[in-house]
């Protein structure tokens, strides 16, 4: 134990510094994330003003297990419903500025110099928000009630899901340093399928065990057990490729479904402030004021990109959802800074070796600056649209008044094919995903095994049925007819025109295609020689599986219990109201 002194020593003076420091910053009413970025830099190696850390590699070991509970803690404060309940709003808002923010972001940086790689990754920075900046603006500026506050916060929501997809993309990009298209698909196909089966396997099993140990879940039991499903599920991405933040991510959104969601998130924020501080603390302790001299002309540039174009992208994209002028401009004019996610994709840049160090301090100087005018543009935006509106022909009145007025009137009018289709098209897509991860999972796991103890023919045979017995209950969800869209099925039979029976037979010739493609992809690589009549064979398995009436009440149950899984944490809490 002969590191520990140094270590001892380092903690020490982070913690105290950082102490002395945001209090000061509360004095001032200034984020206290900015108050550990300024700690940092007081006890980095380029200010001699007080003693410096002395280990750096415990001290980034440590940051990056900051990042984890970071992304944990974020997971935990998700629901899958604050998404549902987010709206078009925010969804094409979100859309609309990630996009255009990597693209301006990517030309900066090709016409700064820097690399393609370089160029990516400084487009990612620029799109991401500060969570925690906006909400302590508007908390001291008394805006969290207000229209415009609750799109951001929706923005904010599917902003931090897409920073958690695009760090597991860029990662990919990185590690290939290459840009095809096709690749690019495949990893992102690959990363779909693995976040539902992550997703709906855990929602299914991890929330059902916890209702069954309940009674022995203590403070000390339950924080225990959360850190550790935490972990293993950081293990798990990392072994299939994907990054630790995105499983601390999910495994947080899974317990976010939990009956102790509200606990978990209590016990476990010591555990994030803690070595939240240290992350953030290690941010400042990477700026060196010579390299930023050094780039300030960049600095500038990327500051003005941040408070020019992101109000303005975001704006365009809630007045193309339908809300009114003075909404756009208030969301925008408050989305205008970058922060945390900034700095965890510059990190995870630097560790993976594709960009330069001299990156990260310059966005955090971009980040600082823009922390520091946030609270300006909020104060400011009712002004700028009271100058806007004067100017806006009197023929654009809609654009002022916005189209929200008429959101009920389109739902009513939404169209029976419409309201099938989303009936129709969750539980097909996930019970497609879970038929083909038994797939293989069979073919990792279960062919070797069989195969090892039944030799030749028989041991393929044996695989290939037990295969198709155990995805069974998911070939007959992809094929039921749901009861809440049999009613809608007969209303379109009664109208009785050719392109309702025609479009109907084809919904389930579509789901029987699917369900034979699935069998089919375990049959022909067993036995490639008699193709055809593998296709009979997965005909007659169909037709088997949806005569049988025992699957009907499996699949129920399962559904019941995930839906119930899934409600879990509102009904407890309407309980506990």
């Amino acid at each position: 134990m002969t590191h520990l002194p140094i270590l001892v020593h380092d903690l020490v003076l982070i913690l105290i510094t950082a102490g002395v420091v945001i209090i000061l910053f509360k004095w001032l009413k200034q984020p206290v994330v900015l108050g550990y970025i300024v700690a940092g830099f007081l006890v980095g190696p380029h200010m001699n003003l007080l003693p410096t850390v002395i280990d750096n590699a415990s001290i980034s070991t440590w940051s990056e297990i900051g990042i984890i509970f970071l992304l944990f803690a974020l997971g935990l404060e998700f629901r899958y419903k604050k998404l549902l309940e987010a709206g078009s709003s925010a969804f094409i808002a979100t859309l609309i500025n990630i996009i255009l923010m990597i693209a301006i972001g990517y030309l900066a940086g090709y016409l700064l110099g820097w690399t393609g790689i370089e160029s990516l990754f400084l487009g990612g920075m620029l799109s991401m928000s500060s969570t925690t900046i906006i909400i302590k603006a508007f908390s001291d500026m008394n805006k969290q009630n207000q229209r415009f506050a609750n799109i951001v916060f929706a923005f904010l929501i599917i902003e931090d899901i897409a920073a958690i997809l695009m760090m597991v993309l860029f990662s990919t990009i990185a590690v290939s340093r290459s840009f095809e298209g096709i690749e690019f698909i495949e990893s992102l196909l690959y990363l779909i399928f693995f976040i539902v089966i992550w997703f709906v396997v855990g929602i299914y099993v991890i929330p059902t065990i916890f209702k069954r140990i309940k009674k022995y879940l203590n403070d000390e039991t339950l924080i225990i057990v959360s850190v550790g499903l935490c972990l293993g599920m950081v293990l798990i991405t990392n072994a299939v490729g994907f990054s630790a933040a995105l499983g601390a991510f999910i495994m947080g959104s899974i317990l976010a479904e939990t009956s102790e969601a509200k606990r978990i998130e209590h016990l476990m924020r010591p555990l994030k402030n803690l070595f939240g501080a240290v992350f953030f603390v290690s941010v400042g302790m990477m700026i060196a004021p010579n390299l930023i001299v050094e780039h300030i002309f960049p600095i500038l540039i990327l500051t003005a990109i941040v408070l020019i174009f992101r109000p303005v992208f975001i704006t365009l994209g809630v007045l193309s959802s339908g809300e009114s002028l003075k909404v756009a401009i208030q969301s925008g004019f408050s989305l205008a800074q970058i922060g945390e996610f900034s700095f965890i994709i510059a990190t995870m840049g630097i560790q993976l070796n594709v960009i330069d160090k001299f990156i990260y301090p310059v966005i955090v100087a971009v980040s600082v600056i823009t922390t520091f005018t946030t609270p300006y543009g909020i104060r400011y935006s009712e002004t700028v649209y009271n100058k806007i509106a004067k100017i806006i022909p009197a023929k654009w009145n809609k654009l002022i008044v916005g189209r929200t007025a008429n959101k009920h009137e389109k739902i009513n009018l939404s169209s029976d094919w419409g309201r099938l289709m989303k009936i129709l098209f969750v539980p097909i897509f996930i019970y497609f995903m879970l038929a083909a991860a038994v797939i293989i999972m069979s073919k990792l796991y279960l062919l070797p095994l069989i195969t090892s103890q039944i030799p030749q023919e028989w041991g393929t045979i044996s695989f290939a049925v037990v295969t198709i017995l155990l995805m069974s209950p998911f070939l007959y969800g992809i094929i039921r007819i749901r009861s809440s869209a049999t009613y809608l099925y007969m209303k379109l039979m009664i109208k009785s025109n050719h392109f309702n029976k025609i479009a109907l037979l084809l919904l389930i010739l579509i789901r029987a295609v699917l369900c034979i493609a699935l069998i089919l992809y375990v049959l022909i690589p067993l036995f490639p020689n008699i193709k055809g009549i593998l296709i009979v064979v997965s005909i007659i398995v169909i037709i088997l599986i949806t005569i049988n009436p025992s699957y009907e009440s499996h699949v129920k149950k399962i559904e019941t219990r995930f839906l119930g899984n899934l409600n879990n944490t509102e009904d407890s809490e309407e309980r506990t109201d």
